[in-house]
């Protein structure tokens, strides 16, 4: 299953009252593993950038100048979401954003019901507990040491390892392989593993020894052969053949 996991920064709040998108990041996710994948950009939100935004993101109006604007990446950014389910940690957020620029734009909205918003599927799973992507990076043991500004590539990557943990990704696999491991390893052996109480005997016949050992010498006194060979008993005879 193909998933994006997808973060924005903006201008500020509400897109109704003026405010634009200024960066996508996307992370793609194939059976919620990275593939290695993502989507990253900078748009030109062409207006004023307020003091509470540049204080979150860092992103001044002088740097975001001669970025593109929405219109001239939409196409890149839906061809590379494609028809996967989207990630998204307040999703209400994002998609209001996203839905208003695109239509904006002249092209169709991005439906509901493929949105998967990790805040409601965190507070679920851990009720009254602190949601945030900090708070939940904090309870996986996510490294967040490069989060000195919301980034939304950098916070997609950070959301895309939270997602996976509270699907119980790596634990699930983990146990999956153990157990699976082990339950092999008893249907093959069906019993406690024994030593052998004494050695199986040489299947080498004399022949083959000394043929060996004929080959060893005329490799010279310095073969590394040589070493192992002092080292080997001359083993018995053996019948038959190899």
């Amino acid at each position: 299953m193909r998933e994006i996991v997808l973060d924005t920064e903006t201008t500020g709040l509400d897109p109704k009252t003026g405010d634009r998108l200024v960066e996508i990041g996307c992370v793609e996710l194939a059976n919620q593993f990275p593939t290695g994948r993502s989507y990253h950009v900078y748009i030109n939100p062409e207006r004023a950038m307020p003091r509470e935004a540049f204080e979150v993101h860092g992103l001044s109006e002088a740097f975001l100048a001669d970025k593109p604007r929405f219109d001239d990446v939409a196409d890149a950014f839906l061809a590379f979401i494609g028809d996967g389910r989207l990630v998204i940690h307040n999703a209400q957020f994002d998609m209001g954003f996203i839905n208003f620029e695109l239509k904006r734009s002249g092209r169709g909205t991005i439906a509901g019901d493929r949105v998967v918003d990790t805040l409601q599927l965190a507070r679920r799973k851990h009720p009254g507990a602190p949601a945030s992507l900090d708070a939940l990076c904090a309870r996986y043991g996510i490294d967040t040491s490069k989060r000195v500004k919301h980034g939304a590539l950098l916070d997609a990557e950070l959301l895309a390892e939270v997602y996976i943990e509270l699907n119980g990704g790596r634990q699930a696999n983990l146990g999956l392989v153990s157990a699976a491991a082990s339950g092999a390893r008893q249907r093959a052996i069906g019993r406690t593993v024994q030593p052998r109480p004494a050695a199986l005997p040489s299947r080498l016949t004399a022949d083959a020894v000394a043929a060996h050992r004929a080959f060893i010498a005329s490799l010279g006194g310095h073969a590394l052969w040589t070493r192992y060979l002092e080292q080997e008993e001359p083993p018995a005879a053996a019948g038959g053949s190899l």
